[in-house]
């Protein structure tokens, strides 16, 4: 004789789980094998979906997704923690069909993201661990530093020429420059006809001058980090390479973090963004611009270590004069970053030095 069972066990069976995340609150779509099984809102909490899965799936293998974004990994680390396969997906490689172009809503994200999950068409993203993430956020800090020393330098001369004051031809000169101790000297003894005026442009003195102290603890950081274990020995063979000084090495470093996860410098090329663009249809076929998909800040390192190569590596600088012939210098350049990142893909895959003149 059976006897009825009121336990559910769900072994074998897989379970998607699509999460469109926001700060205040989650939409999430599960979805079987064949079926949609449930659409819901709930509070910003790892636990509490782990909890109902559990609870309402038992026994079944749970696989989630949701979009990088402003949360970073750490809701992906909590999932995984709990013992749900989660992946993170860019949000520009998530098919989408016209329909849920034309009807965006959270729920329709969530399904999307579930849907896609479970017919296989969704790659994560690489993860890096929690190390390498806060040592990634130190070092994007420096550049938020000096773009904010930049805007303020901005506001002082926007100031000053609001109020009607020239700065001194001696200081627009190169061989002293705007912003040294004499030019912040002269702009501590500017006369303004009011307290409130002279208030305002110290005000501003002062956080620019406290940017510039902060800069300056952010790179004595930096260089005390490349000179420790297990970094310094990578960061040895980057800045052999032309043009790589330490601060690229080091953004480098934390930003690519395993150089085995890339199969050959293209792919490495192709994450930086430094390749173009194409359309072939038929029998056309046309090569565009550089691409508008890249990692901002590499990219930009690699334009300006690019600059420096041309000058050191007379590869580089023959290299570069040939395209010259070709092309404006602005597209010779990205050229020469391109062929960079083969020395970079060099040095970190086979751990050797590059030597000038003898990597192609």
């Amino acid at each position: 004789m059976r006897l009825q069972s009121n336990e559910l066990d769900f072994k074998g069976q897989n379970i998607y789980v699509g999460i469109d995340v926001h700060l205040k609150s989650w939409s999430v779509a599960v979805l079987s094998a064949h079926s949609v099984l449930k659409k819901f809102r709930q509070n910003p909490d790892t636990g509490a979906l782990h909890s109902f899965l559990t609870r309402t799936y038992p026994g079944a293998n749970y696989c989630s997704v949701y979009e990088a974004g402003f949360c970073g990994f750490g809701i992906h680390h909590k999932l995984v923690s709990l013992g749900i396969n989660n992946i993170v997906v860019n949000p520009a490689d998530v098919p989408t069909m016209s329909k849920e172009k034309l009807r965006k809503t959270d729920a329709v994200d969530c399904s999307k993201l579930a849907r896609e999950l479970r017919s296989g068409t969704l790659t994560g993203i690489y993860v890096p661990n929690e190390t390498v993430l806060e040592m990634r956020s130190l070092i994007r800090l420096r550049k938020l530093i000096v773009k904010d020393t930049t805007r303020e330098k901005n506001r002082i001369k926007s100031l000053l020429r609001f109020h009607g004051i020239d700065i001194p031809e001696q200081f627009t000169r190169h061989s002293i420059g705007n912003w040294s101790k004499l030019f912040l000297k002269w702009l501590r003894e500017i006369e303004l006809s009011t307290e409130y005026g002279r208030k305002t442009l110290d005000l501003h003195i002062e956080q620019l001058v406290r940017l510039r102290a902060m800069n300056l603890q952010e790179t004595r950081t930096i260089r005390a980090i490349s000179r420790k274990s297990p970094f310094d020995e990578t960061i040895r063979l980057l800045t052999s390479v032309p043009g790589i000084g330490i601060t690229t090495a080091i953004s480098l470093l934390v930003e690519i973090d395993d150089i085995h996860r890339f199969s050959g410098s293209g792919q490495l090329a192709s994450f930086i963004g430094l390749t173009p663009m194409c359309h072939s249809s038929g029998e056309k076929s046309a090569v565009g611009d550089i691409t508008v998909r890249k990692h901002a800040t590499l990219r930009c390192l690699l334009i300006e270590a690019a600059w420096v190569a041309i000058r050191k590596d007379p590869a580089m600088t023959l290299a570069f004069e040939g395209f010259r012939k070709k092309m404006i210098a602005q597209k010779a350049i990205v050229k020469i970053a391109r062929k960079l990142v083969n020395r970079i893909f060099f040095v970190l895959k086979r751990k050797q030095e590059y030597v000038p003149c003898i990597v192609q």
